[in-house]
């Protein structure tokens, strides 16, 4: 057994059984390996951004961490922007980086760099093994700081000749001591603001955002009269009908300073106090309201499930308490495609147990009312703002629940920067549907133009921020990529496509093209 041999071997015994790759020279033993051990399914991304959004996706659906298997430095730099928005998203991701062997990399060949270096602003734990006995035990520290509360980046870093010299063997991973829990203090100090009767507001990411953390927070919320909020992007939520249906602090300024300026308290669950997503010219960058008070009851990774029941106990707040809340109406949408028109074909469409990936950065922001009437569902946001993470997210989703429908949202210009997922969606027979929203600029940018007081854009500027000339075709992208793909202009169209393809399983593309 050779050092790559031992190191798959124990990422199998580990519980690590997806590896999302895109190889090069210095990784060949270890995809040698995968051929010979049982156990590890393998997932080829065409660009290593899709490889690391993938595992990112993964993770959040699967509750355990995958592998990534990259090439030397300019291969894990390649994936970095994701591996931020995973970080974010505290997912846990074991990354496999080659290195040139280790009495090559004196000679400074072309690809050689600090992969170490690279490496640590997006990763908790960062190692090179020094030889190939020591990779097995070094892959198991891997996967254990993968595994932790919170999930952590991993990233070991594979020296060639490491792979390929003779190993001992496989190494278990240490069993994991650090269980999540949460303050007996910090609920105490919670239950008695929300006592006080003053305005406060319990504001939830993290596992506070599954049904059960939802069904408990409303219980408080009926009990106390406290408002509950998630933040403005949350890893996972639970949504759809018999759940409790939250708002999220809105990511425009000027429309989350007055949702929040009554509030006197703001009871942190897993979360940190509300800021604006950028500084922008005579606005505030922290969004609460002078003289609010902050009080932390969970942080990132202790257990808020746990915490939010201690609380509902501390309160007394029964099931009873809840109070049933209103939903929007559903109905069959028609005429021109508006933002309410694409909510209201979305929320009608939305199958039993969908995986919802949203990147609709500009045409999304009111989907959530509309939603919330939809069947029960999941929905998965991007938590570090780096563009294209809503496709290789939603490949790596329907890796992990290849029995759930996966639904991504996003616009065209996002949509282009990992364009490749559709490739790997069509190679493994993913069920995701793509809707690409076509507005052909980048809408975002123009209000951001705005909002930091830039003035009127000019021809230059305009041309930085619209993306119509030429057009892109995404009926041709996607069948180029292998993906069924069609276009709609009107929300007849919209509907009745988008329930075609939830009917059917395997990867779909719709364009809906914004007037």
């Amino acid at each position: 057994m050779n050092g790559a041999e031992s190191l798959v071997r124990t990422l199998v015994a580990g519980d690590v059984s997806v590896c999302f790759t895109n190889p090069g020279t210095s990784e060949m033993h270890f995809v040698a390996a995968l051929d010979r051990v049982e156990g590890m399914r393998c997932v080829l991304g065409l660009f290593e951004g899709i490889v690391t959004g993938a595992a990112d996706g993964y993770y959040r659906m699967a509750g355990k961490p995958a592998s990534t298997l990259l090439h030397l430095g300019p291969g894990l730099a390649n994936g970095l922007a994701n591996l931020h928005n995973a970080k974010k998203a505290h997912s846990g991701i074991v990354n496999i980086v080659g290195q040139h062997a280790t009495y090559h990399i004196e000679y400074n060949a072309p690809l050689t760099s600090d992969i170490e270096g690279l490496a640590r602003p997006m990763s908790a734990w960062v190692r090179t093994s020094p030889d190939s006995k020591s990779i097995a035990r070094d892959g198991a520290a891997a996967i254990a700081a993968a595994r932790s509360h919170p999930g952590q980046i991993a990233t070991l870093i594979l020296p060639a000749d490491t792979a390929w010299n003779e190993a001992d063997g496989i190494a278990q991973v240490p069993e994991d001591s650090q269980r999540a829990s949460y303050s007996p203090q910090a609920v105490d100090e919670a239950a008695r603001v929300l006592r006080s009767g003053e305005q406060t507001l319990l504001l939830l990411t993290g596992k506070a955002l599954t049904e059960e953390g939802l069904a408990l927070a409303a219980r408080i919320a009926g009990k106390t009269g406290c408002k509950v909020m998630g933040q403005t992007y949350n890893p996972r939520m639970a949504r759809g009908r018999g759940r409790f249906s939250i708002d999220r602090i809105p990511y425009v300024i000027e429309q989350a300073l007055p949702i929040l300026k009554d509030f006197r308290h703001i009871v942190l669950v897993e979360t940190n106090d509300p800021v604006a997503f950028f500084a922008y010219p005579n606005k505030p960058s922290l969004l609460k309201p002078e003289g609010c008070e902050v009080h932390r009851m969970c942080e990132s990774g202790e257990n808020s499930v746990a915490a939010l029941h201690a609380l509902a106990d501390a309160l007394g707040a029964l099931s009873c308490a809840a109070k049933p809340q209103q939903l929007v109406e559903l109905a069959k949408p028609t005429g021109a495609l508006t933002h309410a028109s694409i909510a209201q074909a979305i929320a009608l469409a939305i199958p039993e147990n969908a995986i919802v990936v949203d990147e609709s950065i500009t045409t999304g922001r009111g989907f959530f009312p509309p939603t919330a009437a939809a069947a029960p569902h999941d929905w998965l946001q991007n938590m570090g703002g780096s563009i294209g993470f809503s496709t290789p997210v939603a490949t790596g989703a329907a890796v992990a629940c290849p029995d759930r429908k996966v639904i991504c949202m996003v616009g065209d210009g996002s949509a282009m920067y990992t364009l490749q997922s559709l490739w790997t969606q069509a190679r493994e027979g993913l069920d995701v549907t793509t809707i690409v929203f076509a507005n052909r600029t980048y809408q975002i940018l123009k209000g951001e133009f705005a909002g930091v007081d830039a003035g009127e854009p000019g021809r230059k500027a305009l041309d930085m921020l619209n993306i119509d000339n030429p057009t892109l075709d995404w009926v041709s992208l996607a069948k180029g990529m292998g993906v069924s793909a069609q276009s709609v202009t009107t929300a007849e169209d919209f509907s009745k496509a988008l329930t075609s393809s939830v009917r059917e399983k395997g990867p779909r593309l719709i364009e809906v093209v914004m007037a």
